[in-house]
């Protein structure tokens, strides 16, 4: 499989704070990519890198074959993002969205209208169409995002925390739509919900304190525990590093 994301010793701090040390993975097409780690270890913080968000400290990031310092604009085409928290306008309606969000993409002639019209039926957010946005439930906002991040069609996808905000039925609508997209993209998700990497995940990552700590299959991840619980082998990755990190800054 094709190389479509490639990062290499990627770094950013923040004055005193290291957010993220020396971090090097690629993503192939074809792979989705399980992004975990606790609160604060630098997935967010890597991901706004990888999209050209946020510009490193060092390191490099290339999508599709061009440096997203370098070609900006290139890697932003070959993107969709689901920040965290998906910001919106919240006095748009999600039609009048959809249309903005279509026009960034210089979507035009038949195919635009074919494209929100597909987008809003795969998401099923048609009998929300003509709501504004502020109206709108955690669950559907972040559904909306999910729209926008998808409506040009691109060959990655970024997706901080996806199901976040969403009850058990959405959650397998969108883990679903995730593994159907994964056979012609390549997908990293960013997410807490430890299960959700063994449903959907090809491969995982874990970080914590900005330093990668693990990077294999979710079948080598549960390898990790001797329980063969997902969420053990996790706990024992990143709190032992915790103590190493500890140990290390004791005088």
């Amino acid at each position: 499989m094709p190389v479509t994301i490639k990062v290499k010793s990627l770094t950013k701090s923040f004055g005193p704070i290291h957010a993220v040390r020396g971090v090097s993975f690629d993503v192939h097409h074809g792979e989705v990519l399980g992004f975990l780690g606790p609160n604060g270890a630098g997935k967010s913080t890597t991901m706004k890198m990888i999209t050209g968000f946020l510009e490193p400290t060092s390191g490099t990031v290339e999508v599709n074959g061009f440096d997203v310092q370098e070609n900006p604009i290139d890697v932003k085409r070959s993107i969709g993002y689901l920040p965290e928290g998906a910001p919106a306008y919240g006095e748009m309606t999600v039609k009048s969205f959809l249309n903005f969000i279509a026009d960034v993409r210089q979507l035009t002639g038949s195919n635009r209208q074919k494209r929100i019209d597909e987008v809003v039926d795969i998401i099923n957010i048609k009998h929300v169409i003509d709501q504004s946005i502020e109206t709108l439930s955690k669950g559907f906002k972040r559904r909306v995002g999910i729209a926008q991040a998808i409506l040009h069609d691109p060959s990655v996808l970024i997706l901080d925390e996806p199901t976040d905000g969403l009850d058990p039925n959405q959650k397998h609508e969108v883990r679903n739509l995730i593994k159907e997209m994964s056979e012609d993209k390549a997908i990293v998700i960013s997410t807490h919900i430890l299960e959700e990497v063994d449903a959907v995940c090809s491969r995982s990552i874990i970080i914590a304190s900005g330093e990668l700590l693990f990077d294999g299959t979710p079948t080598e991840l549960i390898a990790k525990s001797d329980r063969g619980d997902i969420e053990h082998a996790f706990r024992l990755i990143t709190t032992s590093s915790a103590d190493e990190n500890r140990e290390t800054a004791a005088p």
